[in-house]
């Protein structure tokens, strides 16, 4: 399915050095955010007390945020869980008191609004578990990203997998970067979208690099400079990809404006994923495929001819 055809190749591999240049200021720009300021990591890495509170009828999420606010948690999470009468709050450690004075203080202040509010339960998230839990983040993107370079080299050549992964590693530390720059809450949905930006950026390159490997491989191509290939095969794609990510693009722009505060910063992430998914593909993915020295040998395997019991080739 096509919305449209161009019939002249863009010369994206022309200005490649150019947006190399400018994707390794942007790079450079974030990893030296993460290195001085950090993220602002949620309650589920630091540490702090969940609450599970529930209302006759279905409260305002808004007004909750607001009381939990005067108390001094500005960033306290709240969401519904379960039904649109339980409410789940995750409020960060406060020095000075403990869980349980912690979560007197925001019971009453919530019943200052509700008086028939009850506690359900309420649990301490200690540090330890929330240290494992990044480390565990962490191992997951390493073992995805060791297997995104596994499966390349494996469909294509080993150039595409080394070219792929850097451009992924790209989009997910400009994302993390973002978020250090903006001191936004990095929390577990937040970890989620980053790894899901990680298998959709995979999955545009290994498009892109499908068209390559079509390209170098029809005769119209036959001794045409690599750059103008490169050129051909993401032109090519242009009209799928529109079609592809402005469909995703659309449903996660739903989720950025009406998914409310819960949705916030999980369709935050993947908004800026996407965007830089398409980026890094076209733009950095397929130049250090070039800078590598992909050629159409690389695209055809050749095959030894079988011999006769006299040694001739058949």
């Amino acid at each position: 399915m096509e919305f449209f055809r161009l019939k002249k190749d863009i010369p994206f591999m022309r200005h490649a050095r150019l947006f190399n240049i400018i994707s390794l200021i942007t790079f450079l720009v974030a990893v030296g955010s993460l290195a001085t300021k950090g993220l602002n990591l949620g309650v589920d890495f630091t540490g702090g007390t969940v609450m599970e509170v529930s209302y006759v009828q279905p409260p305002e999420l808004e007004r909750i945020r607001e009381s939990m606010a005067k108390l001094g948690f500005a960033e306290a999470s709240v969401q519904n869980f379960g039904t649109a009468r339980d409410v789940l709050i995750r409020l960060p450690v406060k020095e000075g008191l403990t869980s349980a004075q912690l979560s007197e203080q925001a019971l009453a202040a919530l019943r200052k609004d509700a008086p028939n509010v009850e506690m359900r339960r309420v649990e301490f998230v200690g540090p330890q578990v929330g240290r494992e839990l990044f480390e565990n983040g962490a191992l997951a993107l390493l073992f995805v990203s060791l297997g995104i370079v596994a499966y390349l080299a494996l469909r294509f050549e080993w150039k595409f997998g080394v070219a792929a992964i850097i451009a992924n590693l790209h989009d997910v530390i400009i994302i993390v970067g973002v978020f250090s720059i903006f001191q936004w809450e990095f929390s577990l949905p937040v970890l989620a979208a980053v790894l899901a930006i990680l298998g959709y950026s995979v999955n545009e390159s290994v498009v892109v690099f499908d068209r390559v490997r079509e390209c170098f491989r029809a005769r119209q191509y036959r001794g045409v400079a690599v750059p103008r290939v490169l050129d051909a095969a993401i032109t090519q794609t242009i009209s799928r990809t529109i079609i592809t990510h402005g469909s995703t693009q659309m449903m996660v722009l739903a989720m950025l404006l009406f998914g409310g505060e819960t949705l916030f910063y999980f369709a935050l992430a993947l908004t800026i994923g996407i965007c830089f998914g398409i980026y890094s593909s076209v733009l950095v993915a397929s130049p250090i495929v070039m800078y590598l020295g992909v050629s159409r040998e690389d695209m055809i395997r050749v095959e030894a001819k079988p011999e006769n019991d006299s040694g001739a080739v058949v």
